[in-house]
């Protein structure tokens, strides 16, 4: 069974309550139940994790390797910011897909690049929590 590391990053804990219009009333609770549903059809193994600080991200990326073989991403507000989050996925070397909920494309300037991006295979935006089903199924494909 392929082992899948779900990485939420900041903010993402307080889904459900923070700026619905944004990120809709979906707790970050319930996409993780949704997820591990999915995770069972397609056969994958998955865990969790969410921090508000990017070392920690970091470290659980970089713990990836010899515990999972895929990466799923929210890197949140640090998708912006951070390339110590794009170098650890770069030097794992694992597959991993970025995903959003809101389209980061629509909103302000400063959200439109991605600086984690270009070290995973690819990303989804804009589907609300069904961005995640779908970044897991991508993965999910490219692991098979």
């Amino acid at each position: 069974m392929k082992r899948v590391a779900v990485i939420h990053g900041c903010n993402l804990n307080l889904l459900g309550q923070r700026e619905p219009e944004v990120y809709g009333h979906v707790t970050l609770e319930e996409i993780n139940s949704r997820l591990t549903a999915l995770a069972a059809e397609l056969g994958l193994e998955i865990t969790f994790f969410q921090s508000n600080h990017e070392g920690e991200v970091i470290s659980v990326i970089q713990g990836c390797l010899g515990k999972a073989e895929g990466i799923l991403i929210n890197p949140a507000a640090f998708t912006h910011t951070s390339v110590g989050i794009h170098d650890a996925l770069k030097a794992v070397g694992l597959p991993a897909v970025e995903v959003h909920l809101s389209n980061i494309h629509a909103r302000e300037e400063f959200r439109h690049r991605s600086l984690t991006a270009p070290a995973t295979a690819g990303q989804v935006s804009g589907f609300g929590a069904e961005s995640y089903l779908l970044g897991l199924r991508a993965l999910a494909g490219i692991l098979a």
